[in-house]
Protein backbone atom coordinates (compact mmCIF):
# COMPACT_ATOMS: atom_id res chain seq x y z
CA UNK A 1 0.00 0.00 0.00
CA UNK A 2 1.08 3.48 -1.34
CA UNK A 3 2.05 6.23 1.75
CA UNK A 4 1.78 8.90 -0.46
CA UNK A 5 -0.71 10.50 0.90
CA UNK A 6 -1.43 10.51 4.85
CA UNK A 7 -4.60 8.55 4.84
CA UNK A 8 -5.94 5.48 2.90
CA UNK A 9 -9.67 5.59 2.68
CA UNK A 10 -11.38 2.39 1.83
CA UNK A 11 -14.65 3.48 0.12
CA UNK A 12 -17.21 2.80 -2.62
CA UNK A 13 -18.19 5.04 -5.45
CA UNK A 14 -21.95 5.26 -4.01
CA UNK A 15 -21.71 5.43 -0.52
CA UNK A 16 -23.39 8.19 1.62
CA UNK A 17 -20.78 7.05 5.17
CA UNK A 18 -17.69 6.77 2.89
CA UNK A 19 -18.45 9.74 0.71
CA UNK A 20 -19.27 12.04 4.42
CA UNK A 21 -15.49 10.96 5.58
CA UNK A 22 -14.12 12.57 1.96
CA UNK A 23 -15.82 15.90 2.99
CA UNK A 24 -13.87 16.17 6.39
CA UNK A 25 -11.02 15.23 5.15
CA UNK A 26 -11.42 18.08 2.28
CA UNK A 27 -12.44 20.99 4.69
CA UNK A 28 -9.50 19.85 6.69
CA UNK A 29 -6.97 20.17 4.45
CA UNK A 30 -5.31 16.22 4.83
CA UNK A 31 -4.76 14.14 1.91
CA UNK A 32 -5.74 10.72 1.16
CA UNK A 33 -6.09 7.99 -1.15
CA UNK A 34 -9.34 6.17 -2.18
CA UNK A 35 -9.50 2.52 -2.44
CA UNK A 36 -12.70 2.05 -3.86
CA UNK A 37 -13.88 -1.64 -3.21
CA UNK A 38 -15.81 -3.92 -5.71
CA UNK A 39 -19.25 -4.68 -3.62
CA UNK A 40 -20.44 -7.04 -6.79
CA UNK A 41 -17.17 -8.52 -6.39
CA UNK A 42 -17.10 -9.40 -2.59
CA UNK A 43 -13.91 -6.93 -1.97
CA UNK A 44 -15.98 -5.12 0.90
CA UNK A 45 -16.08 -8.71 2.81
CA UNK A 46 -12.97 -9.62 1.33
CA UNK A 47 -9.76 -10.64 3.32
CA UNK A 48 -7.33 -7.41 2.08
CA UNK A 49 -10.43 -5.08 3.71
CA UNK A 50 -11.51 -7.08 6.75
CA UNK A 51 -7.91 -7.53 8.04
CA UNK A 52 -8.38 -3.59 8.83
CA UNK A 53 -12.04 -3.84 9.33
CA UNK A 54 -13.57 -7.05 10.94
CA UNK A 55 -16.54 -6.06 10.17
CA UNK A 56 -16.49 -5.99 6.31
CA UNK A 57 -18.38 -2.53 5.95
CA UNK A 58 -17.19 0.79 4.46
CA UNK A 59 -15.33 2.87 5.58
CA UNK A 60 -12.55 2.33 6.97
CA UNK A 61 -9.54 4.77 7.31
CA UNK A 62 -5.82 3.97 7.75
CA UNK A 63 -3.70 6.78 9.07
CA UNK A 64 -0.03 6.46 8.15
CA UNK A 65 1.07 9.58 9.76
CA UNK A 66 0.21 7.59 13.10
CA UNK A 67 1.85 4.28 12.95
CA UNK A 68 -0.98 3.42 10.43
CA UNK A 69 -3.51 3.09 12.98
CA UNK A 70 -6.52 2.40 12.08
CA UNK A 71 -10.31 3.58 12.39
CA UNK A 72 -13.98 2.06 10.94
CA UNK A 73 -17.42 3.11 11.36
CA UNK A 74 -17.90 6.50 9.43
CA UNK A 75 -19.25 9.14 12.84
CA UNK A 76 -15.72 7.09 14.73
CA UNK A 77 -13.79 8.25 12.41
CA UNK A 78 -14.52 11.85 11.83
CA UNK A 79 -14.24 12.10 15.38
CA UNK A 80 -11.06 10.71 15.22
CA UNK A 81 -10.27 13.04 12.64
CA UNK A 82 -11.58 16.08 14.25
CA UNK A 83 -9.64 15.49 17.77
CA UNK A 84 -6.65 14.63 16.40
CA UNK A 85 -6.53 17.09 13.50
CA UNK A 86 -8.66 20.41 13.93
CA UNK A 87 -6.46 21.74 16.28
CA UNK A 88 -7.96 25.31 15.33
CA UNK A 89 -11.52 24.19 15.99
CA UNK A 90 -12.13 24.81 12.16
CA UNK A 91 -14.92 22.48 11.97
CA UNK A 92 -15.10 21.05 15.92
CA UNK A 93 -15.44 23.06 19.34
CA UNK A 94 -13.25 23.79 22.37
CA UNK A 95 -15.51 23.26 25.67
CA UNK A 96 -16.47 19.99 27.13
CA UNK A 97 -19.97 20.64 27.22
CA UNK A 98 -20.08 21.52 23.60
CA UNK A 99 -17.91 18.44 22.44
CA UNK A 100 -20.44 16.51 24.51
CA UNK A 101 -22.57 17.90 22.16
CA UNK A 102 -20.99 17.01 19.28
CA UNK A 103 -20.58 13.41 20.03
CA UNK A 104 -24.62 13.58 21.06
CA UNK A 105 -25.29 14.40 17.47
CA UNK A 106 -22.70 11.70 16.35
CA UNK A 107 -24.23 9.32 17.64
CA UNK A 108 -28.06 10.35 16.86
CA UNK A 109 -26.95 10.66 12.90
CA UNK A 110 -25.51 7.16 13.60
CA UNK A 111 -28.23 4.84 15.37
CA UNK A 112 -31.02 7.49 14.01
CA UNK A 113 -30.26 8.95 10.27
CA UNK A 114 -28.20 6.43 9.06
CA UNK A 115 -30.02 3.36 9.69
CA UNK A 116 -33.43 4.55 9.09
CA UNK A 117 -32.74 6.22 5.79
CA UNK A 118 -30.35 3.35 5.10
CA UNK A 119 -33.55 0.95 5.75
CA UNK A 120 -35.73 3.25 3.63
CA UNK A 121 -33.55 3.40 0.71
CA UNK A 122 -33.28 -0.61 1.12
CA UNK A 123 -37.12 -0.93 0.49
CA UNK A 124 -37.99 1.55 -1.55
CA UNK A 125 -35.60 0.10 -4.10
CA UNK A 126 -33.49 -2.75 -3.60
CA UNK A 127 -35.71 -5.55 -1.80
CA UNK A 128 -36.60 -7.83 -4.22
CA UNK A 129 -40.06 -7.33 -3.15
CA UNK A 130 -42.73 -4.70 -2.03
CA UNK A 131 -43.87 -4.73 1.22
CA UNK A 132 -45.85 -1.75 1.40
CA UNK A 133 -45.69 -1.86 5.40
CA UNK A 134 -41.88 -1.43 5.91
CA UNK A 135 -41.61 1.31 3.11
CA UNK A 136 -44.18 3.04 4.95
CA UNK A 137 -42.15 2.41 8.03
CA UNK A 138 -38.97 3.37 6.69
CA UNK A 139 -40.85 6.72 5.34
CA UNK A 140 -41.89 7.65 8.58
CA UNK A 141 -38.59 7.19 10.09
CA UNK A 142 -37.21 9.49 8.17
CA UNK A 143 -39.93 12.44 8.40
CA UNK A 144 -39.69 11.69 12.42
CA UNK A 145 -35.45 12.08 11.94
CA UNK A 146 -35.91 15.28 9.82
CA UNK A 147 -38.59 16.56 12.03
CA UNK A 148 -35.80 16.29 14.77
CA UNK A 149 -33.61 18.21 12.99
CA UNK A 150 -35.82 20.89 12.20
CA UNK A 151 -37.24 21.35 15.55
CA UNK A 152 -33.76 22.07 16.86
CA UNK A 153 -32.46 24.12 13.14
CA UNK A 154 -35.79 26.37 13.36
CA UNK A 155 -34.51 28.49 16.75
CA UNK A 156 -30.38 28.01 15.65
CA UNK A 157 -28.67 28.07 12.06
CA UNK A 158 -26.69 25.12 13.41
CA UNK A 159 -26.65 22.08 15.57
CA UNK A 160 -23.90 22.99 18.17
CA UNK A 161 -21.93 26.01 19.38
CA UNK A 162 -22.98 28.61 16.74
CA UNK A 163 -21.07 27.64 13.83
CA UNK A 164 -20.87 24.51 11.62
CA UNK A 165 -19.09 21.68 13.27
CA UNK A 166 -18.43 18.17 12.10
CA UNK A 167 -22.05 17.45 14.20
CA UNK A 168 -23.67 19.29 10.78
CA UNK A 169 -21.91 17.21 8.64
CA UNK A 170 -22.42 14.08 9.41
CA UNK A 171 -25.86 14.77 8.25
CA UNK A 172 -25.40 15.88 5.07
CA UNK A 173 -24.56 12.72 2.66
CA UNK A 174 -27.67 10.64 3.92
CA UNK A 175 -29.96 13.85 3.67
CA UNK A 176 -28.64 14.54 -0.13
CA UNK A 177 -30.32 11.32 -1.08
CA UNK A 178 -33.62 11.72 0.82
CA UNK A 179 -35.88 12.42 -2.23
CA UNK A 180 -34.99 8.86 -3.53
CA UNK A 181 -36.68 7.48 -0.63
CA UNK A 182 -40.47 8.59 -1.76
CA UNK A 183 -42.56 7.86 -5.33
CA UNK A 184 -42.37 11.41 -7.33
CA UNK A 185 -44.28 13.95 -5.60
CA UNK A 186 -44.89 12.40 -2.18
CA UNK A 187 -41.89 14.77 -0.90
CA UNK A 188 -41.04 18.33 -0.59
CA UNK A 189 -37.81 18.65 1.66
CA UNK A 190 -38.09 22.67 0.98
CA UNK A 191 -41.51 22.90 2.07
CA UNK A 192 -41.59 20.30 4.79
CA UNK A 193 -38.22 20.92 6.38
CA UNK A 194 -37.33 24.20 5.16
CA UNK A 195 -35.42 25.44 8.17
CA UNK A 196 -33.45 21.53 7.83
CA UNK A 197 -32.89 22.16 3.79
CA UNK A 198 -31.37 25.59 4.53
CA UNK A 199 -29.05 23.99 6.54
CA UNK A 200 -28.25 21.13 4.31
CA UNK A 201 -28.37 23.61 1.29
CA UNK A 202 -25.43 25.66 3.12
CA UNK A 203 -23.16 22.28 3.49
CA UNK A 204 -23.57 21.01 -0.19
CA UNK A 205 -22.40 24.72 -1.58
CA UNK A 206 -18.70 24.01 0.09
CA UNK A 207 -16.07 23.34 -1.91
CA UNK A 208 -15.14 20.64 0.19
CA UNK A 209 -18.37 18.82 -0.15
CA UNK A 210 -18.08 19.30 -3.96
CA UNK A 211 -15.09 18.03 -4.41
CA UNK A 212 -16.44 14.72 -2.54
CA UNK A 213 -19.07 14.34 -5.03
CA UNK A 214 -17.25 14.84 -7.82
CA UNK A 215 -14.48 12.26 -6.70
CA UNK A 216 -17.30 9.88 -6.33
CA UNK A 217 -19.32 10.76 -9.58
CA UNK A 218 -16.16 9.81 -11.67
CA UNK A 219 -15.17 6.62 -10.02
CA UNK A 220 -18.68 5.78 -10.14
CA UNK A 221 -18.19 6.50 -14.49
CA UNK A 222 -14.85 4.81 -14.10
CA UNK A 223 -16.72 1.65 -12.74
CA UNK A 224 -19.94 2.09 -14.87
CA UNK A 225 -17.08 1.48 -18.20
CA UNK A 226 -15.66 -1.10 -16.51
CA UNK A 227 -18.78 -3.29 -16.42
Amino acid sequence: MSHGKQFTLFTHSQTPNGTKVAIVLNILGLSYEPRYLNWQAGEIKGPEHTKYNPNGRIPTLIDHKNNDFVVWESDAILLYLVVRYDTEHKIFVATPDERASVVQWLFFQASGQGPYFGQAAWFASYHPEKIPSAIERYRKEVRRILGVLESVLDKQDWLVGGKMTVADLSFVTWNNNVGRFFEDGDFDFEKEFSKTNKWHKKMIALDGVKAAYRAMAEQANIAAKAE
